[in-house]
């Protein structure tokens, strides 16, 4: 590897962005597998959610569950009263018989490390089609819970701040001091930026490293190389007498 090659994988890599242990909840409901039904009810009203992480007897996240694990005994029987001689038939699934979480609960849960990125949560989420993730340390034990809303607030950030992090830190370490300054500008999370760098090579690391920074929705990229100095013209030769 060159040495500009070193030098751009180095700084591209400084521009990472947040970890998931910057935007979880680290408190949070979780519930042992021996939990009752109705505790199971009540814990999750008390708490204003709509799903737990379930823990062993050592504190390992074991498997998540939902309002939508509870519905499942309602769901399976269609309310009208026994009539006299009739059994009512037995509930469709395991889920619907269960007493207990250990029952009820969806296993193995989806989990996802305290240093994942946040993309690496949010394709998470999508390939298993969840809304949350438990967030476990190497030892499996419960460190806290990411939501799709806390991958979100990374959003929230302003185009100003945005704007000021790229002008003070990215523009400078890449192209020191260019004869002409950088023109960065940031509407609505979109970042425009545009100028003449002195190495062409530098632009895809920093429109990377831009894309990369928390509240960035997308990048304009109008940099170009330096402008080509004119040749001089040639001096002509008149023809004249001798």
């Amino acid at each position: 590897m060159s040495d500009h090659d070193s030098r751009a994988l180095e700084v591209a890599m400084t521009g990472s962005p947040h970890l998931v242990r910057d935007v979880m909840t680290p408190t949070v409901l979780a519930l042992r597998h021996s939990a009752a039904f109705k505790e199971i009810v009540k814990a999750l009203h008390q708490w204003r959610v709509s799903a737990a992480p379930v823990l062993d007897d050592e504190g390992r996240v074991v498997g998540m569950v939902s309002e939508a694990d509870l519905l499942r005994k309602e769901q399976a029987y269609d309310g009208a009263p026994v009539r006299y001689g009739r059994i009512r038939p037995e509930p469709a699934t395991s889920k619907a018989a269960a007493v207990t979480v250990n029952g009820l609960m969806t296993a193995p849960a989806v989990t996802v490390g305290p240093d994942a990125t946040l993309p690496e949560a949010a394709r998470a989420m999508a390939r298993h089609g969840v809304r949350r993730l438990p967030v476990v340390g190497p030892d499996g034990k419960l460190k806290g819970i990411v939501s799709r809303s806390d991958l979100l607030k990374v959003f929230l950030r302003t185009d100003e701040d945005i704007a000021g992090e790229i002008r003070s830190t990215i523009a400078p370490r890449l192209f020191g001091d260019p004869s002409e300054p950088l023109r960065v500008s940031v509407r609505d999370g979109v970042v425009t930026l545009a100028g003449q760098v002195e190495d062409v090579r530098l632009i895809p690391v920093a429109v990377g490293w831009v894309r990369s920074l928390d509240g960035v929705v997308a990048v304009d990229c109008e940099l170009a190389g330096p402008r080509r100095r004119s040749a001089p013209s040639a001096s002509r030769r008149v023809a004249g007498p001798i």
